[in-house]
């Protein structure tokens, strides 16, 4: 009997899980998965010590492909949906942001791009 072909919602589940895991080994809490804001989903919310990540996680057939799939219109998104997470989260606002992306490709190791871009 052959297994059911993944679907989108579970490769990008699959891709987060990969992702939360990596940045645990680098000694990260992950505090938060999807959240939705009104400006936009942001996929992973991390934290170790003063640092607090904004990630993107982008899974593709390749790394390349992942990289480029990182469009302008995405960046500006989940840059404004963090600035939205941290207004209501006030608690957090003293710490240094950062907003990074994990690539994710079939046989590869993940790769965690820090300060992939800017908040604009």
């Amino acid at each position: 009997m052959t297994q059911p072909k993944p679907t989108a919602f579970s490769r990008g589940m699959d891709a987060e899980d990969a992702a939360a895991r990596l940045l645990a080994r680098q000694g990260f809490d992950v505090l938060a998965r999807r959240v939705r804001t009104p400006r936009g989903e942001i996929d992973l919310i991390a934290r170790r010590g003063n640092l607090l990540l904004f990630v993107e996680v982008k899974a593709r057939a390749g790394l390349r492909a992942a990289a480029e799939s990182l469009l302008l219109r995405q960046r500006r998104r989940i840059a404004a949906a963090a600035e939205v997470y941290l207004a209501a989260h006030p608690e957090l606002a003293g710490l240094d942001m950062r907003l990074d992306v994990v690539l994710l490709a079939p046989g590869r190791a993940p790769v965690h791009l820090p300060g992939a871009f800017e908040a604009e």
